[in-house]
């Protein structure tokens, strides 16, 4: 696969607000489908779903545990992405909070 095929796969997959909260909630820990559906209030059929793009895209890994299914971040460097990610917001939102208080 292409460099710049992955990385918008990769991209994509975290572009779903559902997938960017399972994403941040494995981050704490690995944790089976039975557990996140309630814990994010979502059906676990579309669960599965989601975890399925996540998983193809490289972002998690599952292991079997007896019938459990259970999902892990696959590169912990998942979480700096994430913190740039929330740096450019702050700065995004510092520089509408300015714009708007010059208006004034």
């Amino acid at each position: 696969m292409e460099k710049n095929q992955f990385q918008s796969q990769l991209l994509k997959a975290l572009g779903h607000p559902l997938r960017l909260k399972v994403v941040k909630k494995l981050l704490k820990g690995e944790q089976c489908v039975c557990e996140l559906a309630p814990a994010l209030d979502c059906e676990q059929s579309n669960l599965s779903k989601h975890l399925g793009v996540l998983k193809k895209a490289g972002i998690l890994v599952s292991k079997k545990d007896g019938l459990k299914v259970i999902y892990m971040i696959k590169h912990k460097e998942i979480l700096s992405l994430l913190q740039i990610i929330d740096n450019i917001q702050e700065k995004e939102i510092k520089a509408l909070q300015r714009l708007f208080y010059e208006e004034e």
